[in-house]
This record gives C-alpha cells, structure tokens and sequence, in this order.
C-alpha cells in the first residue's frame, strides 16, 4: 500500500484530474446516480446537518452535494492541488472552507463543532495507523449527538489468507486463474477490517452504530466497508448493526441502466 507521502505525490500531480475525480463514478453511469442512489440513501438520516466536516474531498465530487445539506461545510485533503482547485470550483459558496492537512491531522477543527463527518472513497487508501490517527480524533471534534460516516478498507480480514499463500507465487496464480483469488484489490489497505475500526473505536471513546460490509469490483473478497460512527453517550448509540452485503455490485449495475435513460449526458 502506498504510504501517506506517496499518496500526496500521486495525488498532488502524478494523477490527471482531468475529470475533476467524476471518472471514479462511472460504474454508476453518473456521479448524481451515484450520489442519490448509493450515498444519499445511506446517509439521509444525518442530513440536514450544521457543519459537515468532509475527509479527503479530493476535487469535490461529493463536496457540490453535501453543500446543499448544512449551514457550514469545511473540506480537508492531503493534496494541495486538490485544496487549490477546490477553494476555485466553490469560491461562491461563502459557508464553505477548504484545508490542506497531513493526512492524518485534524487540528483545523474546533472542538465540539461538527455535525456529520463524512469520507467516501478516500479512507480505503490509508493504513492502519492513518484510521486510528483520525479516529482519536473524531470524539474530540464531533458535537455529543455528531455522526460520522466513513468509507474504508475490509482487505485486512482477509489477512491471514494472504500471509497462507505469500510464499506460494505458482498456487496464488493458479487460485487467481480459477477465480478464488482477485486479481485486483483497488488499493485497498490490508491492515484496516471493519473489526478493527469497531475495536479501535471503542479504544478511543467512540461507539460504532452499524457497518455495511461489501464487495466492490471483487468476485469474491468484500474488501469495502461502510461504518457509522457516534460518541459513546450520543442519542444515536445502539449495538451495532451489522450488515454483509451481497448485492452492492447489482445495486451499482442497475443505477448504470438508469443512467441511460435518465440522465441527459451519461455515456455509460
């Protein structure tokens, strides 16, 4: 996996942006297909919302939407190049502010004075030690009743099975060409589980209040999750509720058919 740094070079640079990070969504067929059929589902119950604290809004693919949705929104990334193009794509938005960080840091933020987190598509980059870094964190910065959804890495629970055939490169190609194996892990951290992210929230005063375990792109492996986040004496707080969900990739397929006939510039 690449380390933060790596992930600033590629980020700040070394990738094109040349459709402003809208190309991440074309197996929605659309990024507003994306956003009202995957993402907003999931996270209505949040939203309206205060101030949203948005983790690595790249080139503000989801940042256009979740404006609309509170009365301050602040957006932070690692990437410089991603802050600049930010702060000039939303310079209208005056309740909208953007920071660059060390992909880790939330000093930006004031105590007790966020609503909702949100981070879709960026935390499953990052390590172990990048999760908890924001994870210790989020008690200090959320409001008592504050929510936090967050996107990240499911590979690690798979990291026992890795580790079985690391030393066996001829069984590994032939369990990839029989399909027991993937071929593409998408970047994916094999350090963060979704059993960690619930232990290490709990390590740190926090409470995890549902997690959606998913594939994405794999044949097999559900290397995705989505957890749900709140402090330990919030209103929000229950036992989580776990989910392992096995139609994601139908929910992704169906949303690109529609695309067709509903959205007037779709070329999937």
């Amino acid at each position: 996996m690449p380390s933060i740094e790596e992930n600033r070079r590629y980020w700040n640079g070394g990738y094109s942006w040349l459709c402003h990070g809208d190309e991440w969504s074309k197996d929605w067929g659309d990024v507003s297909m994306q956003w009202y059929g995957t993402i907003l589902p999931r996270i209505h119950s949040f939203l309206d919302a205060g101030t949203i604290l948005e983790v690595g809004c790249g080139f503000g693919r989801w940042t256009k939407y979740l404006k609309d949705h509170c009365h301050r929104l602040m957006a932070i990334d690692l990437s410089e190049q991603c802050i600049a193009a930010c702060r000039q794509r939303f310079e209208a938005a005056a309740h909208v502010s953007f920071y660059c960080n060390d992909g880790k840091s939330l000093a930006v933020v004031d105590d007790e004075s966020v609503d909702f987190v949100f981070s879709f598509d960026a935390l499953p980059l990052v390590d172990q030690s990048t999760i908890e870094a924001y994870l210790t964190q989020l008690p200090r910065v959320l409001k008592p009743n504050g929510v936090a959804f967050l996107h990240h890495s499911n590979l690690g629970r798979y990291r026992r099975r890795s580790r079985l055939f690391a030393g066996m490169p001829k069984l590994e190609l032939v369990l990839r060409r029989l399909g027991w194996m993937e071929r593409d892990l998408h970047w994916r951290d094999p350090s963060v589980s979704a059993e960690l992210v619930e232990n290490l929230a709990s390590l740190h005063g926090l409470r995890c209040a549902s997690q959606e375990i998913f594939r994405w792109g794999t044949k097999r492996l559900f290397i995705e999750t989505f957890t749900v986040l709140v402090r330990e004496l919030s209103d929000w707080r229950r036992e989580c509720v776990r989910l392992e969900n096995d139609w994601f990739d139908r929910e992704v397929a169906n949303l690109s058919r529609l695309a067709r006939l509903y959205v007037r510039d779709c070329r999937g």
